[in-house]
């Protein structure tokens, strides 16, 4: 069985405005994850993705770049608790 992990990441960089949140939205899914994807007050996105390890992996990775509008120039990434949340939302 695979080890299910959470993980809270805060993208800096051009990254609202660019389809980042939806992007994500649809590599999270794809990858089976679950969590959401949000604009915020600051200017970043923030991202929080749980799920198999192998998976919250590849979505940090996509991370790094985004989709191709955006222009990312930093991921902060921390540890996060596993909830019983459903789907990946985008806020």
């Amino acid at each position: 069985m695979a080890e299910l992990i959470a993980c809270s990441f805060v993208v800096t960089g051009r990254v609202q405005g660019v389809g980042f949140r939806a992007a994500a939205r649809r590599e999270a899914r794809q990858l089976d994850l679950t969590g959401y994807a949000i604009n915020r007050d600051d200017g970043n996105v923030e991202v929080l993705a749980q799920g198999d390890t192998t998976a919250v992996e590849a979505l940090a990775r996509w991370l790094q770049r985004g989709p191709a509008f955006a222009e990312v120039i930093k991921v902060m990434r921390t540890d996060a608790a596993l909830s019983q949340r459903a789907g990946f939302d985008v806020g």
